[in-house]
């Protein structure tokens, strides 16, 4: 096994959850006091809880958390949401929906991570460390929100 190729991925996947939990945070600010807010509360709860879990599967195999890969997505994320202000500075609907997608496309990502360690777990069991299984099952039901939220977004977003 690459043990630096095993770094970059997981490391990759550490950035992309501090992504979406930047991107959440932020909506949920912009929605508080609606329902939508708390939907958004919960999706960003359960998305730290599973990156507290790729943090402790990254320390139990001894690989640190590049610091600079995290900084790249928070800025990353600074940008989106400008440039999402920019194209939506109405009521923010169209701003929601790309940002809901963004989250959605992370949440399937990390549905492939757990693939990808089920795989490799089977040659590295320390990887069996992360519940692949159990995180597969919360990445299907963080989707149905996500995609529940971005179907109400489509209609306010598109007028219909």
């Amino acid at each position: 096994m690459s043990a630096s190729h095993l770094g970059i991925y997981l490391n990759d996947h550490l950035a992309g959850s501090v992504a979406a939990i930047e991107l959440l945070t932020a909506l949920e600010k912009a929605h508080q006091g609606t329902e939508l807010a708390g939907t958004l509360g919960e999706l960003r709860a359960d998305i730290t809880s599973d990156q507290r879990e790729l943090k402790a599967l990254m320390e139990a195999i001894n690989v640190s958390a590049g610091g600079a890969r995290q900084a790249v997505a928070w800025v990353a994320e600074k940008c989106t949401r400008m440039k999402l202000a920019l194209d939506d500075a109405g009521d923010g609907s169209l701003r929601l929906l790309e940002c809901i997608e963004a989250v959605a496309l992370g949440i399937e990502g990390k549905r492939a991570l757990c693939a990808a360690l089920r795989v490799a777990a089977t040659e590295h069991p320390k990887l069996g460390t992360f519940d692949a299984d159990r995180i597969e099952r919360r990445t299907i039901e963080q989707r149905a929100t996500a995609e529940r939220v971005r179907l109400q977004a489509v209609k306010s977003a598109f007028g219909v």
